[in-house]
């Protein structure tokens, strides 16, 4: 049987920033566990229909973040939300995922693997509704207020001009959140809204570091994956620099065709590096 627990706000340590969000519950259920103290959070939202860019860099920056033991907060939903909570527990980070129905039911039912895989990795799944209450629209723009709410910034990875990952946006702003954006290609529409973002006064990210300086963390210095050889140095360097496609790289390193291939490889067996798809490559 999933055990349901039940957290008094005022009386929760991490919680208690949630105490100042309009109509503020008195209460939220979790299957999982809190951290037992306030750590810094942010909260990563953004498209269902994400672009590569928009998967890439939203699985970089909880990545990074979650390995300096930034707490990640999304919503479960598929396309952003989900790739945040991925990279989080890839980093071996805690993420809490909120929903907009009654536990223990997850939805979607899609991510249900990957709710449960963030409960056995100490994080938790959040709830303000009674047990098995469904699903409803209105629900789920009203824990935004709960994801903006329990963060210190709320990063925006992708969002079309009316998308409804602004509501959270709009949110941290009336709690007084630092509101932060990914700025996008001009002629994307799903970064349309993250554009007006920044022209509004989002503070925009291009680097883990602007998000660490926000929050107050010392960022340390950022480096590449050790590589085992030349060749591994080679390719690693080149991805770094922003070359992705495997077309593009294979030039570029100036390796013979075989000995690139088993390279490429062996990266990505030992976790240097990962596959976005379309022969698209970025560093773990």
């Amino acid at each position: 049987m999933i055990n349901i627990n039940k957290a008094v706000i005022d009386t929760t340590a991490y919680l208690k920033p949630v105490s100042s969000v309009a109509k503020a519950p008195k209460s939220l259920y979790f299957i999982g566990k809190l951290p037992e103290q306030r750590r810094k959070t942010v909260a990563i939202v953004g498209s269902r229909k994400m672009t590569s860019y928009g998967k890439e860099v939203a699985y970089k920056l909880a990545y990074e973040l979650a390995s300096r033991g930034v707490v990640i907060v999304s919503g479960l939903a598929i396309g952003i939300d989900a790739i945040a909570h991925e990279a989080a527990l890839d980093a071996g980070g805690t993420t809490i995922a909120v929903l907009g129905n009654g536990l223990p039911d997850i939805y979607p039912a899609a991510n249900r693997r990957l709710a449960e895989r963030i409960v056995q990795n100490d994080g938790a799944i959040l709830s303000e509704y009674e047990p098995g209450t469904s699903a409803r629209q209105h629900q789920f723009l009203e824990r935004n207020r709960l994801e903006s709410g329990m963060s210190d910034l709320v990063l925006v990875v992708e969002a079309a001009a009316r998308s409804g990952t602004l509501n959270t946006a709009a949110h941290a702003l009336e709690q007084g959140k630092e509101v932060a954006s990914v700025p996008g290609n001009i002629t994307s529409p799903t970064s349309a809204g993250c554009n007006n973002l920044i022209k509004q006064g989002a503070i925009p990210i291009t680097d883990v570091s602007d998000i660490l300086y926000i929050l107050g963390l010392d960022d340390g210095q950022a480096q590449l994956p050790f590589a085992a050889t030349s060749e591994e140095a080679i390719i690693l360097s080149l991805i770094e620099s922003g070359i992705r496609d495997g077309h593009e790289l294979l030039p570029a390193s100036k390796l013979e065709t075989a000995l690139f291939n088993q390279t490429l490889s062996l990266l990505e067996i030992t976790g240097k590096i990962r596959p976005l798809g379309s022969n698209q490559w970025t560093l773990r």
